[in-house]
């Protein structure tokens, strides 16, 4: 794999339980500090794909590289292990905790992971930073209960918990589905910025194409998944 790919995948497939295969990927690579925009149907396999890439689900056949690892060799743990110190996962339902409050959700990856802790010289104002711009710091809410929040506003708390820590590789799925016009550009403009500080390889989903022209990329799911062909 050429050194400056951050994503990598080579004849992957993938199939839940015995159907047939919902993933069909020859090739698709993604260069370190790429920006892109992965497009797609609700339905299309975009959420199975970023799971691959982010090694919550192990492909069935071919080969996944991220940020120079083969995924395949990693043990559950390790994939897990790995993830926490390298990739930020936006999830389309949040994966918040809702025992806990707004800040400490946007704290919980550092307690997983050494790597992130020791890139921040102090975590506390780094989510702070982080929920101001996203209209998020207001003293009633740091304190609340993320159960409490509106739906676009624990979306906002699941794209600050993801920034945290400076990943090498962010990966969006649909975060911006929830928001409204003004909390979508505030969260765009961030999402921008903290990948251009940290040089962080950006792969966003969303079946939105009006934003396809904020990326350095535009990639149709439709044209990589061969499981997808008539």
């Amino acid at each position: 794999m050429p050194s400056s790919a951050a994503i990598d995948l080579t004849s992957v497939r993938y199939a839940w339980t015995a159907g047939p295969p919902v993933l069909d990927i020859a090739r698709f690579t993604v260069a370190s500090g790429e920006r892109v925009f992965l497009e797609g149907p609700s339905g299309s396999g975009k959420s199975t794909l970023l799971g691959i890439i982010a090694g919550v689900l192990a492909a069935n056949a071919g080969q996944v590289r991220v940020l120079g690892t083969d995924l395949a060799t990693l043990t559950p743990a390790g994939r897990d292990a790995f993830r926490a110190d390298q990739v930020g996962v936006i999830f389309q339902l949040f994966n918040l905790l809702p025992y806990l409050s707004v800040l400490d959700n946007v704290l919980l990856p550092l307690r997983f992971s050494a790597a992130k802790r020791a890139r921040l010289t102090d975590p506390r104002s780094e989510a702070l930073r982080l929920l101001t711009t996203l209209g998020l710091a207001a003293p009633e809410l740091l304190d609340r209960s993320v159960a409490a929040l509106s739906i676009g506003q624990q979306q906002r708390v699941a794209a600050a918990r993801a920034l945290l820590g400076q990943p090498a590789l962010i990966i969006a799925d649909e975060p911006t589905s929830s928001l409204d016009w003004d909390a979508r550009a505030a969260f765009l403009e961030l999402l921008m910025r903290e990948c251009r500080a940290a040089g962080s390889t950006l792969l966003f989903v969303s079946h939105d194409r009006s934003l396809a022209s904020l990326f350095d990329r535009g990639v149709s799911l439709a044209s990589l998944n061969r499981a997808s062909a008539p």
